[in-house]
């Protein structure tokens, strides 16, 4: 078995610092890839990376990793990859590690935050997201878009996967956090998903400077709408 190692990419200032864990509790984490395979999210991520374009030998930064499935789609998709999975939470990061190490697969996994990305100016070819923005805050997202506008080689591009529409109404939405009735999953829809609504994805990345951001694909899932965003540096 292949062992990973977890860089800490945090400032000095992030010890400690809040983030909502991908179940939105910390003690959920050891169901999130069982709660992902009932979702069916693997088609999502298989349609991100076809969209994003990688190219084997193409570094790939993933922002928000979880527990790497994501970047475990790339790497399937496109095994010369160079891919690094960025993640605040510990615990999902050991959980990908112990994933990675066991398929034998090549992985950088870093603990950091989205708006304090490690690589240098101009150095990454790909950035990806999968149903993670939805998770930072205003300041972490408008953070984020600038990080990924910096870190991005001219030609590079960012694809994001994550709940929200362009403007298809609140009403509709549901968000897959949780259990419950139709009312408990609007409910969470309006804590977690809100910020997605209206375009907002593509918003942030045009304020972050990039000239092209658009929505390249629009799916009614299960848990509600999901959008595909992405962005040319």
């Amino acid at each position: 078995m292949t062992t990973i190692q977890i860089i800490d990419g945090r400032a000095e200032g992030d010890q400690g610092r809040d983030f909502l864990p991908g179940m939105g509790r910390t003690w959920l984490l050891p169901l999130y890839d069982l709660f992902t395979r009932f979702a069916r999210v693997r088609p999502l991520h298989d349609r991100t990376v076809e969209l994003a374009g990688i190219q084997p030998g193409q570094s790939v930064l993933d922002v928000g990793c979880g527990t790497a499935n994501l970047s475990f789609s790339v790497l399937r998709a496109v095994p010369g990859a160079v891919v690094t999975g960025h993640d605040p939470d510990a615990g999902a990061l050991r959980i990908a590690a112990r994933k990675a190490g066991r398929r034998g697969v090549r992985l950088s996994l870093v603990q950091g935050y989205a708006d304090r990305l490690l690589p240098e100016d101009g150095s990454v070819d790909h950035v990806v997201s999968s149903l993670a923005l939805h998770h930072v805050d205003d300041a972490g997202r408008a953070g984020f878009g600038r990080e990924a506008h910096r870190i991005l080689r001219p030609g590079g591009r960012v694809t994001i996967v994550d709940f929200g529409a362009p403007d298809h109404g609140a009403g509709g939405h549901n968000h897959g956090h949780g259990n419950g009735h139709e009312g408990h999953r609007h409910n969470q829809m309006n804590a977690y998903t809100e910020r997605n609504l209206d375009n907002a994805i593509v918003t942030l990345l045009t304020d972050a400077g990039f000239t092209d951001a658009r929505e390249i694909e629009h799916i009614e899932h299960k848990f509600g709408p999901i959008t595909i965003v992405q962005a040319t540096r």
